[in-house]
């Protein structure tokens, strides 16, 4: 008789439990390591500590193209120009096309206090008269509209939620207001940044919070301009610019940029239609006065009233204090902006005045439309 089998083996009625036992958990063993390695949950199980460990290093990625980028991101771009109030002056700021008829999102400030704004398009080179459809001026974020507009190149937004520390970035704008887009690049050295913003036109403060931080030497008029990242997508609205106090003091140059996860959010909520306490929609609302913040009586007293406008038509006297506008408490002069910011001209309103002897008094008041604030 033929015998096959192996010398030494074990014949099939000789195998041993314990051999069979080690080979069915080792089996198990390596199905359940697989499986767990699949779900991204192998990280549970616990080494020795004379195990070695090792760290996969990705291929450090190539520099930036400033170039390259810079070329697929400016006809995407538009110059903002405003007349603003009082003298007449003159502000030049940057804009990001969101979509081919003409919604353009840009910086708050570029044009806070503006009586008209006019927008050239880099992509195409066509001037186009614009109108504000809202903005929140806490966060410095406005969305204009230009008239007659069509097929213009749209930026590729991308995400800020997934930025990181060192991660290359490009800041494009119209550095100097001279027409021309300028590139400026740089790491991102800070997320989430709270600053103390000077407006350079009306030398009002605003704190930003949630910025995003950039050793790059941004300048005046790149403001409204493009963040964007090593692929030409936009990650942030350039806002601002460190001061000569910080650069006096080595911490600079850095530019600053508010997140586009933010923007959108706001441009989503200016399209919807519907006002906040912090979102405008529309032509903005006013009364004609410039106010400071009084103690007593808690409100926000009047300092000036404008020629011409409504509070001076009914009446309104410099150093009457605002306590409440239609029943609602105002006690400074952001809770008057607050009130006034769901508002819309030719709406009437009620004000709860007190007098600075004391004396109170109620008056309706017609709104008209102003610059935005």
């Amino acid at each position: 008789m033929r015998d096959d089998t192996l010398p030494n083996a074990p014949g099939p009625r000789r195998e041993g439990r314990g051999g069979r036992l080690l080979a069915l958990l080792f089996a198990a063993l390596l199905g359940v390591t697989a499986f767990l390695g699949y779900n991204g949950d192998l990280a549970r199980w616990s080494l020795r500590d004379d195990y070695l460990s090792y760290t996969l290093i990705a291929p450090p990625l190539p520099p930036l193209d400033t170039a390259l980028v810079a070329g697929v991101v400016e006809p995407t771009l538009v110059n903002i120009n405003s007349t603003v109030r009082p003298f007449g002056l003159g502000a030049a700021g940057s804009g990001i096309v969101l979509t081919a008829q003409g919604q353009v999102l840009t910086s708050h400030h570029v044009i806070k206090g503006a009586e008209s704004v006019t927008v050239s398009d880099i992509g195409t080179g066509q001037t186009y008269p614009a109108r504000v459809l809202g903005y929140d001026s806490g966060a410095d974020i406005a969305l204009l509209e230009l008239s007659g507009a069509d097929a213009l190149p749209a930026a590729r937004l991308g995400t800020s939620s997934i930025l990181r520390l060192g991660d290359e970035v490009l800041a494009i704008g119209n550095a100097g207001g001279t027409g021309s887009p300028t590139a400026v690049g740089g790491e991102i050295t800070g997320l989430d940044n709270s600053i103390v913003a000077r407006n350079s036109s009306d030398l009002s403060r605003k704190q930003l919070r949630g910025m995003i931080e950039v050793a790059a030497a941004v300048a005046a008029g790149q403001s409204g301009g493009a963040l964007v990242n090593r692929y030409g997508a936009v990650v942030g609205v350039v806002t601002a610019a460190s001061g000569e106090v910080q650069k006096a003091l080595g911490k600079g140059p850095n530019g600053y940029a508010v997140p586009i996860d933010t923007a959108m959010h706001i441009v989503e909520q200016i399209r919807s239609g519907t006002p906040t306490d912090t979102v405008h929609i529309g032509p903005t609302a006013t009364l004609g006065v410039m106010t400071a913040d009084s103690q007593r009586p808690a409100g926000a007293r009047i300092e000036v009233t404008v020629q011409g406008m409504p509070a001076q038509a009914a009446g309104l006297l410099e150093g009457e204090v605002i306590t409440a506008v239609d029943g609602r408490v105002i006690d400074g002069v952001q809770a008057l902006k607050a009130v006034l910011n769901t508002r819309k001209p030719d709406e009437v309103v009620r004000l709860d005045l007190t007098e600075p002897g004391g004396t109170q008094r109620t008056v309706s008041v017609t709104l008209t439309v102003g610059p935005p604030n």
